[in-house]
């Protein structure tokens, strides 16, 4: 199996970046960044994602990665 999750929350941390100013800096609504930052988002707008590529210069990768859940 495989997971897809949000790398955001590391990605701020490392940054020393807090959610509110990045969605203040992006003008996009906190509930949607606090929700990829903490892994809650069922989906992914590409609207956000664009955003947070801009502002963090990073890719979309970065953001959103795939593990592969251990088998038993």
């Amino acid at each position: 199996m495989i997971r897809i999750k949000s790398d955001l929350k590391r990605i701020l941390d490392e940054r020393n970046l807090s959610i509110r100013q990045v969605s203040r800096d992006i003008e996009y609504r906190f509930d949607s960044v606090r929700q990829l930052y903490n892994d809650e988002s069922k989906t992914f707008s590409k609207e956000l994602i664009g955003k947070l590529c801009t502002y963090l210069n990073v890719t979309p990768g970065d953001i959103i990665v795939i593990e592969k859940e251990p088998t038993e």
